[in-house]
């Protein structure tokens, strides 16, 4: 058996230059002892002599190399040993054995795995650096103090971060220097006393960490097992936690207490912009020739850019039903009127079967711009969101409020939830409804039954577009007014 020295800091090149000048002479697990250079031992070293083939290639999954990345750093003194049993066993032929978490190495190595990252992520969470002056320069110092050997492969986060300011990183494992531009790594530092702190960075960050604490989600636990008690010597934001704690009870039921915040004056001048000037007085005479002419300029939501025009509502101002749509598609907007394209000439087909007079209703949409993606030279439809239908929602409730129909009909999901002021499911609520006073009702879009007819003998489309005519059929019982 032969004694292997490692320092207990070394990292995955010392570990594996080893490895290889073991493998290289066929030793087995057993027959290494790998050992502090400090420590005395009994076991003669390796001979200096290289054998044939020293210098061979070895290659490992690369599961093995990320496991042997993350477990080498761990301060544990028998890494080196189950790693290398691990690689021996590998090179055997057990190709995908680090990855089986039930072997009980491979497992011993997984537990050091996350225990390193753990604590990787410790220093990156919990490091607070300090100004100090060095022969009238600036430089940030910060004292941590690692579980393992992390400082080589935590240091890079900081440099990353702080490329412009030199700093010092002191651990009781080793120090990281960044200055001039270059990383170096020194001796074990002792910690110092705590000097005097920084009334400027100090004090803006503690402002900030008692403005953004939350009494409200207080979990006192699970504060503690993130933010160990360990690390709080180092953190200045720590001595502010016990009595923000403490306060916590109270401060929630004053938050209780406490009445709504009210909107601030720019948001009160911005609600009297959108209820006042020419429009608004177009709502309050129920004027649907002046809301016609001024939607032509609308521009409440980013639609307008894209579309070709405004495309409003159409019908008689004493209509006793009106029809409200999704939006606009290819041919109303070019044509500038509602309900003339293909979904449009099906409303009027099944309008006709139904014996409903369109001519005596009023047909709109819930959007007034075509919204679209352009794939070659033809324009998709693309449904509106939730925002564009609040939006041109003004529109729609000064056209109902100008006509005050006897029933409105919602044609798919998108008008039903203009209507109803939050979502709808059409299928389940398919009939009769009531929209916060305004007698109503819900129906498919006929676009809808010209995305199923794809075949005129289809079963699924010849059933649907039977309910849509019984619908209609059912709002002329409704309203006998618009009865052909």
């Amino acid at each position: 058996m032969f004694a292997i020295a490692l320092p207990d800091d070394a990292d995955e090149v010392a570990f594996r230059n080893a490895a290889r000048s073991c493998i290289a002479r066929g030793l087995a697990p057993a027959d290494v002892a790998f050992v502090s250079p400090d420590q005395p031992s009994l076991l003669p070293a390796l001979p200096a002599e290289a054998p044939d083939g020293s210098n061979l290639a070895i290659n490992v999954p690369r599961s093995f190399a990320d496991l042997m990345r993350d477990a080498v750093c761990h301060s544990a003194a028998d890494r080196f040993a189950l790693l290398y049993d691990v690689l021996w066993r590998i090179l055997r032929g057990e190709h995908d054995l680090a990855e089986r978490a039930s072997d009980p190495r491979v497992a011993q190595l997984m537990d050091y795995r996350h225990a390193v990252r753990r604590d990787i992520h410790k220093m990156h969470a919990f490091l607070r650096f300090r100004e100090r002056s060095i022969d009238g320069h600036a430089v940030y110092t910060a004292w941590f103090e690692p579980h393992h050997h992390i400082l080589r492969r935590a240091t890079p986060f900081f440099v990353d971060r702080f490329t412009n300011m030199d700093f010092v990183i002191a651990t009781p494992r080793g120090t990281a220097i960044w200055q001039g531009g270059q990383l170096s790594f020194g001796a074990p530092a002792a910690r110092q006393a705590a000097g005097e702190p920084d009334d400027v960075l100090d004090g803006l960050w503690l402002t900030y960490f008692r403005t953004t604490f939350n009494p409200a989600r207080l979990r006192t636990r699970t504060m503690v097992n993130h933010m160990p008690l360990a690390y709080w010597n180092n953190m200045p934001e720590t001595a502010l936690i016990p009595g923000m704690v403490m306060n916590a009870v109270s401060r929630v039921s004053g938050m209780m207490d406490m009445d709504a915040d009210q909107p601030s004056l720019f948001a009160d001048r911005i609600a009297d912009r959108k209820t006042s000037g020419p429009i608004a007085d177009a709502h309050a005479a129920g004027s649907l020739e002046a809301m016609h002419r001024d939607a032509q300029g609308c521009t409440r939501c980013p639609l307008y850019r894209n579309a070709t025009q405004t495309v409003f509502g159409e019908g008689p101002r004493d209509a006793p039903v009106v029809f409200v749509g999704e939006q606009p598609g290819d041919q109303e907007d070019l044509a500038g009127r509602p309900f003339v394209g293909p979904a449009g000439q099906l409303f009027d087909r099944a309008l006709a079967e139904a014996s409903l007079d369109r001519s005596r209703a009023y047909v709109t949409n819930a959007v007034k711009h075509f919204k679209y993606e352009p794939r070659g030279k033809r324009r998709i439809h693309k449904r509106p969101d939730a925002g564009e239908v609040q939006a041109c929602r003004w529109w729609l409730e000064g056209e109902i409020a100008a006509i005050r129909p006897a029933l409105v009909v919602a044609l798919g999901a998108t008008a039903a939830q203009a209507l109803a002021r939050r979502p709808v499911a059409v299928t389940k609520l398919r009939g009769p409804y009531d929209f916060s006073g305004q007698r109503g009702f819900i129906t498919v879009h006929p676009s809808f039954l010209l995305r199923i007819s794809h075949d005129p003998g289809d079963a699924l489309a010849t059933r649907e577009y039977g309910a849509f005519v019984r619908d209609l059929m059912q709002i002329g019982e409704l309203v006998p007014a618009l009865r052909a």
